[in-house]
């Protein structure tokens, strides 16, 4: 079995360096690299089940975002938000490419980590050469950005692992169907022990301070990114939550139509987003890579 390796790289933003967490599975000197980013409050290691099942193709690399997991927090938490994370990115692919020479890059982007994503391959002369965008796009409806702000920045303490499973388990149904394992799996590798001894989500609550800035200035409008979408020439392959709340089904036709004219799929029984742990949704990223 292929044995998860941790790193971190030293990023620059405006207050300051920061360091940067990641895993990563497969040969350390293979070209061929898949990158793997996650979802608003979520971690790298939310991809250990598609990284297994990518490290015989590639050296698979999944990133904590900066303010999660095991990376720092920012000085500044104004500075959360998609030209940091780029940037983070940028960073993290120079220090791959001092290892190996990896001049393109695949990408897997869970919702906040394909906005990324979809930030970097719209960029001239980007490594990007194939997206993978999970359940996002240039449209994010307002009544999915109202769900977020209810319970971004609220940090549940718990007083044991079992306690933050249940409570995982009840507030994300839109994931779908999981076995009680599998449910454990998406909940420990977010947890961290605080000074009180008791169990809590390791990211950073002021992530929610530049998130309800941009909620004003929306002004309880979908945000549209249409223009960063067309601007994406690579093949692009979209995974929809069929119930999902923050990609809506006319967003994503409209995404196979314009742009890179992404490929899409839809998940039934699952909203927003697919956690790609299953056999299936793995399948559908591995045919399309």
């Amino acid at each position: 079995m292929t044995e998860m390796r941790e790193g971190k790289v030293q990023c620059l933003s405006a207050a300051g360096f920061h360091n940067m967490a990641y895993v990563e599975w497969g040969d350390a000197d293979n070209p061929r690299v898949l990158l793997c980013v996650h979802g608003l409050t979520r971690c790298g290691r939310d991809f250990d089940d598609l990284a297994r099942a990518m490290s015989d193709r590639y050296r698979v690399v999944c990133p904590d975002v900066v303010g999660r997991g095991k990376s720092d927090w920012l000085r500044n938490p104004l500075l959360y938000g998609v030209p940091q994370y780029a940037a983070d990115m940028t960073t993290l692919l120079a220090r791959i490419n001092a290892n190996a020479d990896a001049t393109t890059v695949h990408w897997v982007g869970t919702s906040m980590g394909g906005l990324i994503g979809m930030a970097m391959a719209a960029q001239p002369d980007t490594p990007v050469s194939r997206l993978v965008l999970n359940d996002v796009g240039p449209v994010v409806t307002a009544v999915s950005i109202a769900r977020i702000a209810e319970y971004l920045g609220k940090a549940p303490a718990f007083d044991s692992i079992d306690a933050a499973v249940a409570f995982v388990r009840a507030v994300s149904p839109a994931f779908g169907a999981h076995t009680d394992e599998e449910w454990r799996r998406l909940t420990v590798p977010l947890l961290r022990v605080n000074a009180a001894g008791r169990f809590e989500f390791c990211y950073d609550p002021k992530i929610a301070e530049p998130f309800r800035a941009a909620m004003q200035v929306s002004a309880g409008k979908d945000m549209e990114l249409w223009p960063l979408y067309d601007a994406i020439a690579c093949p692009t392959l979209l995974l929809r939550g069929a119930e999902s709340d923050l990609l809506t089904r006319e967003t994503a036709l409209s995404m196979a139509q314009r742009g890179p004219r992404a490929t899409v799929h839809e998940i039934l029984g699952v909203g927003h987003a697919p956690t790609l742990i299953h056999a299936n949704q793995i399948a559908l990223i591995r045919e399309f890579l």
